[in-house]
């Protein structure tokens, strides 16, 4: 829609949705990438555990040095600092870290990590990889500001789940692949000077999607050919400084015969595991325990039916892809 609307879109980074042809991001709107196909590569070495090519320029599948995350950087740079500044732009930066294998840089060891150390990391390492993606966030808010598009530019930081070990998701329970807070409760930053107002937190539930409303409304003055959606325009909420609503919400997540489902509405969430054979159950009130501490299942059993029964109907309509 962005590129129809007369954007240049460029995605630099991880690509993490499939590795045939019809997935790459070529054919779905974007004019450039640089970047890697898969869940994961080692920083260095840029390949996986596979004999797949997974870093490409462009369709063509390219061998170079450097440190994954910088490399992501620099294309992400060179985008920006050649881009004419009365044009319109899409940029998707989409780092790995603190993806594992938890490779700070300078770390080198001239070999790509063993199977079975791939997801062993130390806690200072995560940090230190942390703190490197942090620098390098900054040098493309640096780019924007040497070329005078700070003042026009929807800036974003967000992340798609929570922290696995060596990371931390506190004060929340839970890690990435399960549906407690500490796996989808996650950072959303946005920056628009002069109509976003600097420091205010907003305690609106939203969702990774609306971030599709949110830069179509932002970016294009009339509503796509086709285009329906039904999320919400963050955009315009922290502008107008709106107030609240009320939202149900529901996540899904399959990994082998292990299957989260989860359902919000308002401050009312019910959470299932099906792992086993056996199927377990928490009923939380977010507003008085985000920590997830107590389940209430047992003492509300009215609730808990009624958001299951708006979790079955979600399925319904929400079929998985396989």
């Amino acid at each position: 829609h962005l590129k129809q609307g007369g954007y240049r879109c460029g995605a630099f980074g991880k690509w993490h949705l499939g590795y045939e042809p019809k997935h790459h991001p070529l054919n779905h709107g974007f004019d450039q990438f640089f970047g890697f196909l898969g869940g994961y590569v080692d920083y260095y070495r840029h390949r996986e555990f596979s004999d797949l090519d997974v870093l490409f320029d462009g369709r063509k599948p390219v061998k170079t040095e450097g440190y994954m995350t910088r490399l992501s950087t620099d294309r992400a740079v060179q985008f920006v600092d050649n881009f004419p500044t009365n044009k319109s732009f899409f940029l998707y930066v989409a780092y790995s870290v603190p993806h594992f294998p938890f490779q700070p840089p300078g770390s080198d060891t001239g070999k790509m990590v063993a199977k079975d150390e791939l997801t062993k990391g130390t806690r200072k390492n995560y940090v230190t990889m942390l703190e490197d993606m942090d620098r390098e966030v900054g040098r493309i808010l640096a780019s924007l500001d040497e070329r005078g598009m700070t003042s026009n530019t929807l800036v974003v930081f967000a992340s798609d789940h929570g922290a696995i070990v060596p990371g931390s998701n506190a004060p929340f329970r839970g890690f990435k692949s399960g549906l407690f807070e500490g796996g989808i409760r996650t950072a959303c930053m946005m920056r628009l000077p002069g109509r976003l107002p600097e420091g205010v937190v907003s305690d609106q539930p939203t969702i990774t999607m609306d971030l599709t409303t949110s830069f179509i409304n932002a970016g294009i003055a009339d509503t796509p050919t086709g285009y329906k959606s039904d999320g919400m325009d963050i955009v315009q909420h922290l502008s107008r400084r709106q107030p609240g609503k009320e939202r149900t919400l529901a996540w899904r997540a399959k990994r082998g015969d292990r299957v989260w489902r989860a359902i919000r509405h308002g401050d009312w969430k019910l959470v299932t595991r099906l792992e086993d054979g056996k199927t377990d159950e928490w009923l939380f009130d977010l507003k008085n325990d985000t920590k997830e501490t107590k389940d209430l299942t047992a003492s509300k059993p009215n609730l808990k039916q009624r958001l299951a029964d708006l979790l079955a109907d979600w399925e319904a309509e929400t079929k998985p892809s396989r």
